[in-house]
């Protein structure tokens, strides 16, 4: 695509205090759109990139990060050990399929089996014994996720008005543009 400016020059260049991985706004950026969740800034990049935009200089910018911890379910020392036997039964059996190269005939199968049944042994061994170790003082498991209040799309200056025509389709649940 050539420049908004109708110049064909090619698109802006960043220099070392304007890198796209910074998140921080940056001199020349142009905030086109906030979102409450991520999936509305990314549906506008989608529709974007859909339209021809050259999507390679937006950046969506999370603001106001914070860890959200979903509890799952209570962590018995039981339970601990059937969590480290499922990782370590998938561990026995890539093992027992690297050894399974070198069994002859049918013997493939039992090398599986075995190093399946070993691997889930002793993962259920590490497991329980990972969990006893702790004394009770982390006895939940849960999922860790990291979400922003607001998502924001920004765009180079230059591309602001080329970006203006694909922010006016967007689904409810955007505000306007903070800055």
């Amino acid at each position: 695509m050539t420049h908004p400016s109708g110049s064909g020059a090619p698109g802006p260049t960043h220099t070392r205090a304007q890198s796209p991985q910074s998140g921080q706004p940056q001199p020349g950026q142009h905030c086109v759109a906030s979102f409450d969740d991520y999936a509305g800034a990314q549906r506008l990049v989608d529709r974007m990139s859909d339209g021809g935009f050259p999507v390679q200089y937006l950046r969506i910018v999370g603001d106001d990060l914070r860890t959200v911890e979903h509890v799952t379910g209570r962590m018995t020392k039981a339970r601990a050990a059937l969590v480290g036997a499922g990782s370590g039964a998938w561990f026995g059996l890539l093992i027992g399929l690297l050894l399974s190269i070198f069994a002859v005939g049918p013997m493939w199968l039992w090398v599986w089996l075995i190093a399946t049944a070993i691997g889930a042994f002793w993962g259920a061994v590490f497991g329980f014994v990972a969990h006893w170790s702790t004394g009770g003082e982390r006895d939940f498991s849960s999922i860790k996720s990291l979400v922003a209040q607001r998502y924001d799309v920004y765009v180079p200056t230059e591309y602001a008005d080329a970006a203006a025509r694909f922010v006016q389709s967007v689904q409810p649940g955007r505000s306007a543009p903070a800055g």
